[in-house]
C-alpha cells in the first residue's frame, strides 16, 4: 500500500484545510487529499480528522457525497437551527425503543436540523424529571453534535456555542411557562411566609 499526499486541490467541492460535517461523526476537518493504492487499484481520499474524538477517518473523494459529507452550515440555516431550539418539544407517544432509533437516525443524518430536533425534544430543564440512561446519551451525542457545527461555523468556541444554544431552549413556550410558574409558587411562598 502505497500513499501519495496531493498538497493541492480541491475535490467535489471540497479543499484542504475546509472543515466538513460527516453524519456519523460530526465536524471534521480535512487535512489531506491523498492517493492510495489498494488491491492494485489508485484510490483518492479524503483525509478527515477529527481533533475532539482523537480520529482520522479516509473517504473515498468519489464516496464523499455518497455518504453524506457535507460543507458546514451556512450561517442562516444555523439561526433557522437556534429558532428550532425555542420551539415546543415534539414528543411521540410510541415505545421508547422505537423513539430512540428514529433520534439515532437524525443524529447520524448530519441534518442540522434534523439533530436540533433531537436536542429540543430531549432537553430537560433542571425543574423537570430526570432522563433515562439512554435518552442522556442521545441528548447529548446530539447536543456535541449541535454545539460543534454552530461553533465551527460561527467561529465562536464550544462553551460559548453551547451559550447560544442554553439560551434558545430557554425561551422555548413551555419552559418559560415553567419558569413563570416557579417565580409565581415563590412568591405566593413568600407571601405565606410574611403573614
Amino acid at each position: 500500500m502505497t500513499t501519495a499526499k496531493k498538497t493541492t486541490a480541491a475535490r467535489q467541492g471540497f479543499k484542504t484545510g475546509e472543515a466538513i460535517v460527516y453524519p456519523a461523526h460530526g465536524v471534521g476537518r480535512i487535512t489531506a487529499i491523498e492517493e492510495q493504492e489498494i488491491a492494485g487499484y489508485k484510490l483518492e481520499l479524503f483525509v478527515v480528522s477529527f481533533e475532539k474524538d482523537k480520529m482520522v477517518l479516509r473517504v473515498p473523494t468519489a464516496k464523499a457525497n455518497a455518504v453524506g459529507m457535507r460543507k458546514l452550515a451556512e450561517p442562516e440555516l444555523v439561526t433557522k437551527a437556534l429558532d428550532v431550539l425555542t420551539g415546543r418539544a415534539r414528543v411521540k407517544r410510541t415505545m421508547w425503543s422505537r423513539r430512540a432509533q428514529e433520534y439515532e437516525a437524525k443524529i447520524n443524518s448530519g441534518d442540522l436540523i434534523a439533530v436540533t430536533e433531537v436536542v429540543r425534544d430531549l432537553y430537560r430543564s433542571d425543574a423537570q424529571p430526570e432522563q433515562s440512561y439512554s435518552e442522556r446519551q442521545l441528548y447529548e451525542a446530539a447536543l456535541d453534535r449541535v454545539v460543534r457545527e454552530i461553533a465551527a461555523v460561527n467561529r465562536i468556541t464550544d462553551t460559548e456555542s453551547l451559550k447560544l444554544i442554553e439560551q434558545s431552549l430557554a425561551k422555548s413556550p413551555r419552559r418559560a411557562k415553567n419558569a413563570e410558574a416557579d417565580a409565581e409558587g415563590e412568591d405566593i411562598q413568600d407571601e405565606a411566609e410574611a403573614a
